[in-house]
C-alpha cells in the first residue's frame, strides 16, 4: 500500500513542483497548510519527514507558541488544486486546508533558511503625502470641478477636519450644503484665502495637513502584528514593541513622553469578554474614574487619573476577542483625541489570537496579571456584617483618611458613623447587599480562658479570603483596666483589626482593634478586642439594631471557622 501511495503522488510531483514555480510569480500568493506541531523540535522533525516525499515543504511559526508546516507558495487556483489531489491520494491530512501569507511569522524550513525568531510586527511604510505648496492652485469653477470628484469618505473628512478647527458645528453627512460652505468660508478668512466658500485642491490639502499637523511628531504608522491578529495606525514615534505576554502585545514608551499601547487579542466568548472588562479594571493603567460600558459586541473603559487617561477599546467577533489600550499623558488632549480617531479608524482584526489568559504560574506576583500591575488598595483592613443591608462594622484606623473605602474591593462604602474615642466606624455599602449571614453578638460575659477564634484579612487580602486564628480569651480588659477592651492569648497583624472576635458557638464577643502603647513593648500573642457594650453603642449611633446571640453549643472548629469567614469582609482604604 505505501508503494502504491507513493507511485501516484509522484505522479503529481514534477507537474506540481512546476506549477508552485509558476505561482510563485504571480501575486495573492497562497499555501497549503498540512499540520501543525506545538514545538519547534516537532515541526522540524515533520518538515523533514515530508521533504522526503513532496516538494515545496516550508515551515513557518504560525502563532500561539505553535509551527505550521505548509506547501507552497502557489496561487489559489493552483493551491486547490494541490489540496485536493493531496488530500485524495492520502498524502496529507484531510483537515489541511488554504491559508495566505498573512498567517505566518519567520521561516525555519528549509534547512539553511533564517533561524526561527519571535516575528515582531510588521510596519507599512505610508505613501508620501504632497505638501499643498506642490499642488497648482485652482479658479472657482476648477475648484467646483474637483471637489466633485471627491469621494463620500473624503468630503466627510473634510468636514471633520474643519470642525475639529472651529469652523463647523454640522452633522459630519459628507454633504456640502450651507453650513459646511460657511465653515469654509471661515477657514480661508482666518488663513488668508478669498471667502468663496469653496476650497481649492491647495486648500483641502491644508485644511488636512493642519487636521494631521498634531501627530506629526508621534511617527504614526501602520503595524500589523500578525502573532496578535491585529492591525492599526500606532505612534511609532514615542512607543516600541517589546513583548507579547497573553493577552496583551505590548508597545512601551521610547522617551520622555509615559505613553503606553497594549494590543488585546484572546479567544473567547460573551463570558470571555465579561471576565476581562472586570479584570481590565483591576489594573493600574485603568485608573477607577471615567466612563465605561460593556455591551454583548464589547467594552470601552476610559480611566482618569491625575497623570495619565486610558482608553480601552475592545470588540467579539465570531469567537475572537480584540482591541487595544492607550494610556496617555493627561491635559495633552489635542494629540489624544486625534490619535484615538485614527487607532479605532485603522483598527483591522487579521487572522489568529494570543492564547487565553491562564492561570499564575507558581512563585508569579499574584498582583500581576500579563505583566501589568493590578491596582490595589493603599490600606487593607477587615471588618463584618452586622445588618442584613451590609451594614460594616470597622476600625477607625481603617477609613481614616481615604478618598475612597471599598469592600472586597470592588462595592464602594461610605463612612455612617464613626467613634475616634473608641476607634470603631460603621460602614454602609453605596448599593445593598445581601450578607450570607449576619454577626449576632453574645449578651452575657464570656469565661476567662474560654477559646475564641478571630477572622481577618491577615495579609490584607493578598490570600483572597480570610484567616481565622484561634485562641483564649486572657482578661476582660484592658493593661490598664480599660472595661471596653478584651486581652486575647493570640497572634494577630496589622490587616486582622477591625475582624470579628467569636466565642466557640460563634457569637461575637467583639471586634479586633489596633493597639498602640506608647513605650510598650507588647509580648507575642496579646491581642486586645472592643467589647460588645461598646460596639452596641456605635451601632444604634449609626442606625443599626444589633442582633442579639442565642444560646448554642461549641461548634467543631470547622463550622466555627464557617461562621467567621461567611461575616468577614475586607474593607479597603484608596488615597
Amino acid at each position: 500500500m505505501r508503494l502504491v501511495a507513493t507511485v501516484c503522488f509522484m505522479l503529481f510531483v514534477a507537474p506540481l513542483a512546476a506549477l508552485a514555480q509558476a505561482g510563485a510569480e504571480g501575486s495573492g500568493e497562497v499555501w497549503v497548510q498540512i499540520e501543525a506541531q506545538p514545538t519547534l523540535a516537532e515541526a522540524q522533525a515533520s518538515a523533514r519527514r515530508y521533504a522526503r516525499d513532496l516538494p515545496d515543504v516550508n515551515g513557518f511559526a504560525v502563532g500561539r507558541g505553535w509551527y505550521g508546516i505548509a506547501l507552497g507558495p502557489y496561487t489559489e487556483a493552483e493551491a486547490a488544486r494541490v489540496l485536493d489531489v493531496y488530500r485524495r491520494e492520502g498524502v496529507i491530512a484531510g483537515d489541511s486546508y488554504i491559508a495566505p501569507s498573512s498567517d505566518y511569522g519567520r521561516r525555519f524550513w528549509p534547512a539553511g533558511a533564517e533561524p526561527f525568531a519571535p516575528e515582531a510586527p510588521q510596519v507599512a511604510q505610508a505613501d508620501p503625502v504632497p505638501e499643498p505648496a506642490t499642488i497648482p492652485d485652482e479658479s472657482p469653477r476648477e475648484a467646483l470641478a474637483s471637489e466633485s470628484r471627491l469621494s463620500r469618505d473624503e468630503m466627510a473628512d473634510l468636514q471633520i477636519a474643519l470642525e475639529w478647527a472651529g469652523f463647523y458645528r454640522g452633522q459630519i453627512d459628507a454633504a456640502f450644503g450651507p453650513g459646511t460652505r460657511a465653515a469654509m468660508a471661515g477657514w480661508q478668512r482666518e488663513n488668508g484665502h478669498e471667502p468663496t466658500g469653496v476650497l481649492t485642491t491647495r486648500q483641502r490639502a491644508e485644511v488636512l495637513r493642519q487636521y494631521n499637523a498634531v501627530l506629526e511628531d508621534l511617527g504614526v504608522e501602520t503595524v500589523r502584528d500578525t502573532r496578535a491578529g491585529i492591525a492599526l495606525a500606532l505612534p511609532l514615534g514615542v512607543v516600541a514593541f517589546d513583548r507579547h505576554e497573553a493577552p496583551f502585545a505590548h508597545y512601551l514608551a521610547t522617551g520622555d513622553l509615559p505613553a503606553q499601547v497594549l494590543l488585546i487579542s484572546q479567544p473567547g466568548d460573551r463570558a470571555t469578554l465579561t471576565a476581562l472588562y472586570d479584570i481590565m479594571q483591576t489594573l493600574e493603567i485603568v485608573p477607577p474614574n471615567g466612563p465605561r460600558a460593556l455591551t454583548s459586541e464589547g467594552f470601552t473603559l476610559t480611566g482618569e487619573g491625575a497623570e495619565t487617561v486610558s482608553y480601552t477599546r475592545v470588540w467579539l467577533r465570531g469567537r475572537e476577542i480584540k482591541g487595544f489600550t492607550l494610556i496617555w499623558p493627561r491635559g495633552d488632549e489635542a494629540r489624544r483625541t486625534r490619535l484615538l480617531e485614527m487607532m479605532e479608524k485603522s483598527f483591522a482584526p487579521l487572522p489568529g489570537t494570543l492564547e487565553a489568559i491562564a492561570a499564575p504560574a507558581t512563585g508569579q506576583r499574584i498582583d500581576l496579571v500579563a505583566g501589568l500591575d493590578v491596582r490595589r488598595p493603599d490600606r487593607s483592613r477587615s471588618g463584618f456584617f452586622v445588618d442584613a443591608r451590609g451594614a460594616v462594622l470597622t476600625t477607625a484606623e481603617a477609613v481614616r483618611g481615604c478618598a475612597r473605602i471599598t469592600l472586597d474591593e470592588t462595592i464602594d462604602a461610605d463612612i455612617a458613623h464613626i467613634d475616634e474615642a473608641l476607634g470603631v466606624a460603621v460602614l454602609r455599602p453605596r448599593e445593598a447587599l445581601a450578607p450570607a449571614q449576619i454577626a449576632q453578638f453574645r449578651d452575657d460575659l464570656p469565661s476567662v480562658l474560654s477559646r475564641v477564634a478571630v477572622a481577618g484579612y491577615s495579609y490584607e487580602g493578598l490570600l483572597g479570603a480570610p484567616t481565622v486564628t484561634f485562641g483564649q480569651l486572657a482578661a476582660l480588659e484592658g493593661l490598664d483596666g480599660e472595661t471596653h477592651l478584651k486581652r486575647l492569648a493570640l497572634s494577630a497583624r496589622a490587616g486582622d483589626a477591625g475582624g470579628p472576635v467569636l466565642d466557640g458557638g460563634g457569637a461575637v464577643l467583639g471586634m479586633l482593634v489596633p493597639f498602640e502603647a506608647a513605650g510598650r513593648s507588647l509580648p507575642e500573642g496579646v491581642s486586645f478586642a472592643a467589647t460588645n457594650g461598646a460596639l452596641r453603642a456605635v451601632l444604634v449611633a449609626s442606625g443599626v439594631s444589633p442582633r442579639a446571640a442565642t444560646a448554642s453549643p461549641d461548634l467543631s472548629g470547622e463550622a466555627l471557622t464557617d461562621r467567621a469567614v461567611a461575616i468577614t469582609v475586607l474593607v479597603g482604604c484608596w488615597k
